[in-house]
C-alpha cells in the first residue's frame, strides 16, 4: 500500500486547514475509524502535505534529509521523499538504515555504530557500502569497522564526522545534548585527515544537530521563561554558526565533502541561513507532535493521533480508558505525556497520569462518556506511538478511512 499526497484533492485540504477547527477535525478522524479496534492510529494526509509544505517553505530551497526515527513507517518516508525538495533518510540505527537502504538510495546514520553484524552486513555489499554512510565521531569507531572486515576485504565505507553543537557558557554551564567529543574546527580537522589517511572509508559529509535550537520550544507557558529561552538560543545560534563555518573550511581543506547537515525541525530558518550548511534535517515536523505546538517561528498541524476506547465508569465523573501510557523519551515530565484532544475539555488525573493498561479520565467532558466510547490523543513526540502499533491509517480529504499502511513495527522491525 503507497500513500500519495500529491493529489490536487489532497493539496486543496491541506490549504483549507481543517485542524483549525478542533472538534470538528478530530470528530471526523473518529468518524472515518470507528469501525476499526483501539487502539487506532490515525494520519490526516492533508495535514502531513501541510507539514511537508511548511518544512519545504522554512528550508529557504536546501533539501531536506528526513529523520526516520521521528516517522517509523517506510509508506510515510516514500510519500514524503516523492515530493520536491525532500532528498535521502537520516536514520537511526544502522540496522534501520540497511534495510531502508533496500529501496532508498542516500541514508545516513545519524548516531555511531557498534552493531557488529550490521557493519558486516555494510561491508560485504558494495550496494548498500554505496547507499548508506556510517557516522563517526572518534578513530576507535573506525578501528571498530577495522575489526569487524579488514579495509582490504571489504567495500569502501562512506563517513560522516559528527560535530558538537551544544552551547557551553561560564554562567549557563552546557546548553544542548552530549553527543559527539569534536567541537573545535581543529579538532574535526585532525579528525577528517586520520579518516582519509585511512584505507577503506571515504570522507563524504559533516553533521552538527543543534538540540537546543530545534527540539527546546521558545514559547512555553511564562513570558520570562520564553523571553530567556529565545536569548539563549539567539546566542548559541550564533555561535554555532561562526564556529561550524570554520569547522567545515576546515574539513575542505583535506576532503572534498558532498553533504554537511544541520538543523531540525525547530531551527530550519535560522540553519537555513548559514552558507555552510548544505541540506537540513527535519522529521517531527510531518507529524506535528504537540511539544511544537509551542514555537515562536512556526505552527505545526496536528497530522497524527491515536484514538483509545473508555472500557468503564470508576465514578460518574470520570472515564477509564484501556491503554494510554505512551509516555515520550526525554526528561520525565508532565510535558512528556500524551494530550487528550476529543471530546475537547479532558485531563489526567494527576496521581495516575498515562498508564501502561488504563488510564483514567477527568475533566467537563468525561461525565459524558461511556464504555465503548473513544477519546483521541497526541503524542509529545514524532514517531514514538508507533512502537506501540503496527498499522497507521491514513484519513483522505473526503474524509474517507484508506487502507491501513504498516508501521516498522507492522513489518516486524524493531530498532531500538
Amino acid at each position: 500500500m503507497t500513500l500519495d499526497l500529491t493529489s490536487a484533492e489532497t493539496v486543496s485540504a491541506a490549504a483549507a486547514q481543517p485542524w483549525q477547527d478542533a472538534a470538528r477535525y478530530w470528530g471526523a478522524m473518529h468518524a472515518a475509524t470507528a469501525h476499526l479496534p483501539a487502539p487506532v492510529v490515525g494520519l490526516s494526509l492533508a495535514a502531513l502535505r501541510w507539514n511537508a509544505d511548511e518544512l519545504l517553505r522554512r528550508a529557504g530551497g536546501l533539501p531536506i534529509r528526513i529523520a526516520s526515527k521521528s516517522v517509523r513507517a517506510r509508506p510515510v518516508l516514500d510519500a514524503v521523499l516523492a515530493l520536491p525538495g525532500f532528498r535521502g533518510v537520516l536514520a537511526y540505527t544502522l540496522a534501520e538504515a540497511l534495510w531502508l537502504a533496500e529501496t532508498i538510495d542516500d541514508v545516513v546514520v545519524g548516531y555511531p555504530s557498534v552493531d557488529r553484524a550490521a557493519i558486516a552486513q555494510l561491508a560485504a555489499s558494495p550496494q548498500l557500502a554505496a547507499r548508506v554512510t556510517i557516522m563517526v565521531d572518534s578513530e576507535a569507531q573506525l578501528d571498530l569497522v577495522d575489526a569487524v572486515v579488514a579495509p582490504g576485504a571489504r567495500a569502501e565505507i562512506r563517513v560522516c564526522l559528527d560535530l558538537d553543537a551544544s552551547w557551553r557558557t561560564r554562567a549557563l554551564g552546557h546548553i544542548g545534548v552530549r553527543r559527539s567529543p569534536v567541537r573545535d574546527p581543529e579538532q574535526l580537522r585532525a579528525l577528517a585527515a586520520r579518516v582519509v589517511a585511512r584505507p577503506g572509508f571515504a570522507l563524504v559529509g559533516v553533521m552538527a544537530y543543534e538540540a537546543q535550537i530545534a527540539g527546546v520550544a521558545d514559547r512555553p507557558g511564562g513570558r520570562a521563561e520564553a523571553a530567556l529561552l529565545r536569548t539563549v538560543q539567539r546566542a548559541s545560534g550564533a555561535e554555532l554558526a561562526e564556529r561550524r563555518a570554520a569547522a567545515v573550511a576546515a574539513v575542505r581543506e583535506v576532503a572534498d565533502l558532498a553533504f554537511v547537515n544541520g538543523g531540525g525541525t525547530g531551527s530550519l530558518e535560522r540553519t537555513a541561513a548559514e552558507p555552510a550548511v548544505t541540506e537540513l534535517a527535519a522529521g517531527s515536523g510531518l507529524y506535528g507532535p504537540h511539544l511544537f505546538d509551542h514555537y515562536a517561528a512556526f505552527s505545526v498541524a496536528p497530522a497524527l493521533g491515536f484514538a483509545l476506547d473508555v472500557v468503564r465508569k470508576p465514578t460518574p465523573d470520570r472515564a477509564t480508558l484501556l491503554g494510554g501510557g505512551w509516555i515520550a523519551s526525554g526528561p520525565a515530565a508532565p510535558d512528556r505525556l500524551p494530550l487528550p484532544v476529543w471530546p475537547a475539555g479532558l485531563r489526567f488525573e494527576p496521581r495516575e497520569g498515562a498508564g501502561e493498561v488504563q488510564t483514567p479520565v477527568c475533566g467537563a467532558a468525561a461525565s459524558g462518556l461511556a464504555p465503548g466510547d473513544r477519546v483521541w490523543l497526541r503524542h509529545a513526540k514524532a514517531g514514538e506511538p508507533l512502537e506501540h502499533a503496527t498499522e497507521i491509517v491514513p484519513i483522505h480529504a473526503d474524509g474517507r478511512a484508506g487502507e491501513p499502511v504498516r508501521s516498522y513495527r507492522g513489518e516486524g522491525q524493531c530498532f531500538l
